[in-house]
């Protein structure tokens, strides 16, 4: 189950926050994905890659309310929380950049502590870069609005950059994923 948080609605398209549906949409275009049903408070689509199915799924319960629709999601497909993916928007890293992680903590992010609310806890992260607000912006106003000209490409690059990965770690495994797709540390 690969799930990009986000939050519903036309006034949040190309938020910040919506990085998580960003993904998501470019795997529908990658695996040619155009049917979506409404289930359980979530858009899902299921499809079938390298013989496995996967569910794509974007919960439409608004981003601090996440969990209400991955976690009966996950139950109703009988899915093990370490085969469930989770896209989302992380202020700690640089625009575009990605972090994968198999656990951790929620990080202050309201979306998962609402996946960790709901019984989802030991899922694989993918938490993509979408930079500091700058000057006097508030955390709130940053994360809900697009992002500036200035960093379109760099963000797009990113998305694209992150669903290679999810694709890379349903093929390779998390582990080797990890070391394939995460930033290389600079030696000293």
């Amino acid at each position: 189950m690969i799930v990009g948080l986000g939050n519903p609605g036309r006034e949040y398209e190309g938020s910040k926050h919506n990085a998580g549906f960003a993904v998501v949409d470019e795997l529908a275009r990658k695996w040619d994905v155009s049917l979506w049903k409404s289930q359980m408070e979530a858009l899902v689509a299921s499809v079938a890659v390298d013989g496995e199915t996967a569910l794509l799924v974007k919960p439409q319960t608004y981003m601090n309310d996440s969990g209400r629709a991955v976690g009966p999601l996950m139950r109703w497909y009988k899915i093990a929380e370490e085969d469930v993916y989770v896209i989302y928007d992380d202020m700690d890293l640089p625009v575009g950049k990605l972090r994968i992680r198999e656990n951790g903590s929620d990080g202050g992010h309201n979306g998962i502590r609402s996946l960790f609310a709901n019984g989802c806890r030991n899922f694989v992260r993918f938490r993509l870069g979408i930079g500091r607000p700058l000057g006097r912006q508030d955390v709130i106003n940053h994360v809900l609005t697009p992002f500036s000209e200035a960093y379109c490409a760099q963000f797009a690059d990113g998305v694209a950059y992150a669903a290679e990965a999810v694709e890379g770690v349903m093929k390779l495994g998390v582990s080797k994923g990890m070391n394939r797709y995460n930033p290389k540390r600079k030696s000293k």
